[in-house]
């Protein structure tokens, strides 16, 4: 017992250190996680009201499923303490925390744990309990314990410690008529009833119901106009990328050649071959080659093919890639680095529809569909000389330019939840999504590698991760403390930048330099809350500060103007349901 309360001790100083108050930002955070300070009453008065509203089983089920959730989370701080520390000293973070937070007093009585062996067992005993305290006032004295959100905390906070299912019993409770409230946790299959008891971890309820068909309403009313899907690997909100996508659309049912332009790693590819996915040509051959990663004197033969003998190693015949993508798409990589030869034939074959092996006096026939992307401007090197200009007019039929990730802010937390999604699922991992400062990293951080950077960040992170937790900032930039923390919002020492994230300043800066509009801030805003919110537009119109009927009427607004709140509405929602960020 003496040991016991000395590690609470210790464990809870170290605790106190974690937490930290930004007066300058109002926020608070514990370790990575986002924390806040609200009023006992106003919380007693929620309480009530689902009470009131659902009735005691069903309020007793979500507040439990409420407290487990916050007690999965809290287990996180306590696997990163158990590398340097005992499993009893690492575990004594969740009490701690419980009281630190203020929701009751916690004091071991007995305690036995071996995360190898999964054994467990635990007597804790519970003071100024608020949950108990505040039921006993608003109902009287009842007939069973009714510190639910304590007992849901305790058992996500243990079983996600163990790696395996721990239940909790309130053997004694203040809301019964008890001084104080005593606990009993051990495994599941230890408990007779546990299966009376885990139906409270079910959400069944009719309000997941309702929030359910609330959801299916929005998504219903967000597809009116026929909206098509993005492809998988196609995502975004941002208008830059809107307006680029829907010119890709609008080429898809034609045969005009199309000029891709953009940084590198902007998803160019991606772009051409969801053009060939959508167009007429689907069913044919996609074809891709890389202009800058073929020597000059391979080029021609690369794409036009080659005869046998017709040099010294051609030993047998071979058709190149324009025959090979006969009836389908070819995408020309980085085609300002094609040789001039090579571009003087590409115009022939773009006029005539024929090419000629190397070797071979032969013409063939082709029907193939050209879509070219560059990095550079091409304009730029016709007047250097290096690009022929007739060529330069053919391919600059339907150009679309893509805009980098820089300009796409709003896009970057549905792409990362995509690529989280799609390697979690490759490594056969199960992660909770990032941390509140790893989201705001990924927003902070410029990304000169563009969409391709992002995923080899979200990546790394799936790979460095622990199975069962969040995704850190350490884990998707290695050299965040090291090189430049400034770019992910942070100080040398890792900790918030309170310069770095200055209220108001980036984004006023954004909208008066022309990198912003107000439409666009508004519809980050809007994503956001709806996001939070779960799809449920009430709760989203509170956060805003605003009432349902102002929310909606923004969102037909945005719907019926340019940005496409339609798309972003039901993007938003299906990556918040899939509890990937």
């Amino acid at each position: 017992m003496t040991k016991l309360r000395s590690v609470g001790r210790s464990t809870n100083e170290d605790l106190r250190a974690r937490v930290h108050f930004c007066a300058e930002t109002g926020q608070i955070w514990l370790h990575e996680h986002r924390m806040l300070l609200v009023h006992a009453e106003a919380q007693a008065t929620l309480r009530n009201e689902l009470i009131d509203t659902l009735g005691m089983d069903r309020a007793q089920g979500l507040l439990t499923r409420m407290g487990y959730a916050s007690g999965v989370r809290d287990a996180e701080l306590a696997r990163t303490r158990a590398e340097d520390s005992s499993d009893l000293e690492a575990f004594m973070t969740g009490p701690q925390l419980h009281t630190l937070e203020g929701i009751v007093r916690v004091t071991p009585i007995k305690l036995e744990l071996n995360r190898h062996t999964g054994k467990f067992y635990a007597e804790f005993l519970w003071e100024h309990s608020w949950e108990g305290q505040s039921h006993r006032r608003h109902y009287g004295v009842h007939s069973a314990p009714v510190c639910w959100t304590q007992i849901g905390y305790a058992c996500g906070y243990t079983s996600a410690f163990m790696g395996r299912t721990i239940l909790y019993k309130e053997v004694e409770c203040t809301g019964m008529g008890h001084n104080n409230c005593r606990i009993v946790g051990k495994p599941a299959e230890e408990w007779e009833d546990a299966a009376e008891q885990m139906r409270f971890f079910n959400s069944e309820s009719i309000a997941d119901q309702l929030i359910d068909l609330q959801t299916q309403v929005v998504q219903l009313r967000s597809s009116i106009g026929d909206r098509e899907q993005l492809p998988e690997d196609v995502t975004g909100i941002s208008p830059g990328f809107r307006a680029a996508y829907e010119l890709l659309k609008q080429a898809a049912g034609s045969h005009i050649s199309v000029l891709l332009q953009g940084e590198t790693g902007v998803g160019k590819e991606v772009f051409a071959r969801s053009l060939h996915e959508m167009g007429s040509r689907c069913s044919k051959p996609f074809v891709a080659i890389n202009c800058a990663a073929i020597p000059q004197e391979l080029v021609e033969s690369e794409l036009f093919g080659v005869e046998k003998g017709a040099y010294t190693g051609a030993l047998v015949s071979r058709p190149g890639r324009f025959e090979r993508a006969d009836g389908g798409t070819l995408f020309l990589d980085e085609i300002g680095d094609l040789p001039p030869s090579a571009q003087a034939k590409l115009l022939r074959v773009l006029q005539e529809g024929e090419i000629e092996r190397l070797g071979d006096q032969k013409t063939r026939k082709i029907n193939v569909r050209l879509v070219a992307a560059t990095n550079s401007s091409l304009q730029q090197l016709v007047k250097e000389g290096r690009f022929r200009s007739d060529l330069y007019y053919r391919l600059n039929a339907y150009q679309i330019v893509i805009p980098p990730l820089r300009e796409r802010k709003q896009d970057i937390p549905l792409l990362a939840k995509h690529f989280l999604a799609k390697h979690t699922a490759i490594n056969g991992k199960k992660l909770r999504g990032f941390t509140d400062k790893a989201k705001r990293a990924l927003l902070a951080y410029p990304w000169p590698g563009n969409i391709r950077e992002l995923q080899n960040a979200v990546e790394r992170g799936v790979i460095l991760a622990p199975g069962g937790t969040r995704i850190e900032v350490s884990h998707l930039f290695l050299s965040c403390n090291e090189a430049h923390p400034q770019e992910f919002g942070l100080d040398s020492t890792g900790g918030l930048d309170i310069n770095c994230w200055e209220t108001g300043k980036d984004l006023r800066e954004a909208v008066f330099n022309g990198a912003l509009t107000l439409d666009q801030v508004e519809a980050m805003l809007l994503e956001t809350a709806v996001d939070k919110a779960r799809g449920n537009l009430s709760s989203a119109a509170r956060m805003l500060g605003l009432t349902r009927p102002q929310i909606a009427y923004r969102l037909k607004r945005l719907h019926e103007g340019k940005d496409g709140v339609n798309d972003f509405a039901t993007a938003s929602l299906d990556h918040t349901r899939a509890g990937l960020i």
